[in-house]
């Protein structure tokens, strides 16, 4: 099993989905995949969500995982969907128990440095910042990767096509997570052409 850092290094951005429809699931994949976006996070904020996972785990290729887990019966329910990896827009004691105890790959949400204390605590030093720029944006988590320089981030919340590429020229980042790149009612062509387009974006930082 890949770590959560193996899988952050994976693709520079982890489009970040919320489906109704399962039918639209492989298809969808497919598209991301080709378009050079393996790492695929499927929220849990629609009812389709669980049977979601289980298509997207049928295209070669793809690593699928759950977003917006935020319970233990949420972890148990993504686990058994096939999830490869875990995330949530927090950290709680429990949560994290849970997680660690499943052995899965696990991206707790952060916002402050308490949050990364605990998560710290927890063993745990790969992080989502959540709500990016809601939380400060880029100047925000600067200050929080100053006295936690061993921790590695995933920003996610109001990133673009345009401003990824300053998120991810900071060191202590190594993906960022974006919606952007599967709009909805987007046509399966405009979805590759758009996981392209983000799947080049950290070409020039490949190496750190």
């Amino acid at each position: 099993m890949s770590s959560i850092g193996q899988i952050m290094r994976t693709s520079p951005v982890i489009p970040v989905l919320v489906i109704e429809d399962v039918g639209e699931a492989r298809p969808l994949a497919e598209a991301l995949v080709v378009g050079g976006l393996r790492v695929l996070e499927v929220t849990l904020r629609t009812t389709a969500a669980l049977d979601v996972i289980r298509e997207m785990k049928q295209v070669p290729g793809a690593i699928v995982g759950a977003g917006t887990v935020t319970d233990p019966r949420q972890l148990e329910e993504a686990i058994e969907a096939g999830a490869e990896f875990i995330v949530s827009p927090g950290l709680t004691d429990r949560l994290a128990s849970a997680a660690i105890g499943t052995n899965v790959p696990f991206l707790p949400g952060i916002a402050t440095a308490s949050d990364i204390m605990r998560g710290l605590d927890h063993g745990l030093d790969h992080f989502k910042f959540f709500p990016a720029m809601a939380a400060g944006g880029i100047k925000a988590l600067q200050a929080l990767s100053a006295p936690f320089g061993q921790c590695r981030f995933c920003p996610t919340g109001g990133i673009t096509l345009e401003t990824a590429p300053e998120w991810l020229a900071l060191k202590s980042v190594l993906c960022v997570g974006g919606s952007w790149v599967a709009p909805n009612g987007a046509a399966l062509d405009e979805v590759q052409k758009l996981a392209a387009q983000a799947a080049g974006i950290r070409a020039p930082l490949a190496s750190r």
